[in-house]
């Protein structure tokens, strides 16, 4: 029976490592294929077995994926990262492997085609506007109506996301997106209101609705989220109805999805459909709230058995990200301790370690750690979250003082 089960690149926020300890506790043996296996810590910390090629060449990967399936067996291929799950998919149908329509995924991956697709099938009518160039994009602002949404067509984690609220800033955002040889496209959209939630789906099934809480404008930050979303059950229903509709339009029925929506007076506009588990340690919240493992039943699903996604219990859980409240040099943290006392409180941690320059650019990388708590109520998590959160707090020398700051 093959026991290989390769992941092609790796997220970066802890879900990798996840996925490669959840390997090895069903019997598979982790193989990380990448341009740089070193960029990731968990590989050489927990001894996963990797393997360094170009992961941006699909002829390169094809042919190690035959010669591994030919000398060790592999019994599934799939990926952590949004941006290789599509050519984790195609490497999947190459072996009669399970996976995700590898065309749909590329597609969704597209958001500017994935306007295109829910347009056509009559899911949700958002305004918006392809385009690749400055001029193009202050023409398409003038047609949607200020303020509007610039962001890339291909891209995660808020990554070059910004709320515009001028021609004047339509135009330099859009310049500088375009100065990355990378991006080929942005997409102008126009500004959805109402509250911000995700709608967590498996194989074809919703999990749960999350409520995410957003940083300041012009950026999209996402300081934190709630699970389950304290919402009606008729509000909830109609949002993982939409949600579903969306998916399904767009041919995505496999595996795990992270739909994006606000809920406005005149019902759920979309944001986007992610073709793969939410970011954010959501399916932390959900495994916390409702004893559902996402990860592992994404796995399982990799290697062509039936995972089991029935709550276990109902609970709620939160979380809240900590930032720094300015840029500079980060030179010490001080209330991590009065935080661990928190109740309710299962993980605390910090991504990186002081000291550390900080230039925060408006996404997820702005984030310096969290607090994560599980309680019987959400508001009890949620009172807990924060209580954990405002207990931080980072010394960052902004003017080279070193001046005490409460985290943002």
């Amino acid at each position: 029976m093959p026991r290989l089960l390769l992941f092609i690149e790796s997220n970066t926020s802890g879900t990798g490592r996840l996925f490669a300890q959840t390997a090895r506790a069903l019997g598979f043996q982790p193989v990380l294929i990448s341009r740089q296996p070193s960029r990731y810590p968990y590989v050489a910390e927990d001894a996963v077995r990797s393997i360094e090629a170009n992961t941006a060449d699909l002829n390169v990967l094809r042919s190690l994926v035959r010669q591994l399936a030919l000398s060790e067996g592999v019994a599934g291929i799939t990926s952590s990262s949004e941006y290789f799950i599509a050519t984790a998919a195609r490497l999947a149908a190459d072996l009669g492997l399970p996976g995700p329509d590898a065309v749909a995924v590329a597609a969704c991956r597209n958001k500017a085609t994935q306007r295109r697709r829910l347009d056509e099938a009559g899911i949700d009518r958002v305004r918006h506007a392809e385009i690749t160039d400055a001029v193009d994009a202050v023409q398409a602002a003038i047609g949607i109506g200020l303020p509007v949404v610039l962001k890339p067509v291909a891209g995660s984690g808020s990554v070059g996301v910004r709320l515009c609220a001028t021609m004047a800033e339509v135009a330099a955002h859009a310049r500088s997106l375009l100065a990355d040889p990378t991006c080929g496209a942005l997409l102008v959209e126009e500004v959805v209101r109402g509250d911000e939630y995700s709608v967590e789906i498996f194989h074809d099934t919703v999990i749960g609705v999350t409520r995410k809480h957003l940083g300041a404008l012009p950026h999209f930050v996402e300081m934190g989220h709630d699970f389950p979303a304290p919402l009606a059950t008729a509000a909830a229903d109609r949002i993982a109805g939409f949600a579903l509709a969306a998916t399904r339009a767009l041919g995505l029925t496999w595996g795990p999805l992270h739909v994006e929506l606000r809920l406005g007076e005149d019902g759920p506009h979309l944001m986007e459909v992610n073709p793969r588990l939410a970011g954010g340690f959501i399916p932390e919240l959900v495994r916390q709230a409702t004893g559902i493992d996402l990860i592992r039943a994404t796995v399982e699903l990799a290697v062509g058995r039936t995972p089991v996604v029935t709550p276990i219990r109902q609970e709620h859980a939160a979380i809240r990200f900590l930032t720094p409240p300015d840029d500079g040099l980060w030179f010490a943290t001080e209330g991590l301790e009065a935080a661990r006392g928190a109740p309710f409180l299962r993980d605390l941690r910090l991504y990186r370690a002081s000291p550390l320059l900080i230039a925060r650019r408006g996404d997820f990388q702005d984030r310096l750690g969290h607090a994560l708590t599980s309680a019987p109520t959400l508001e009890a998590a949620v009172a807990a979250a924060e209580l954990a959160r405002c207990a931080i707090r980072f010394r960052v020398a902004a003017d080279g003082t070193g001046t005490l700051a409460t985290v943002a």
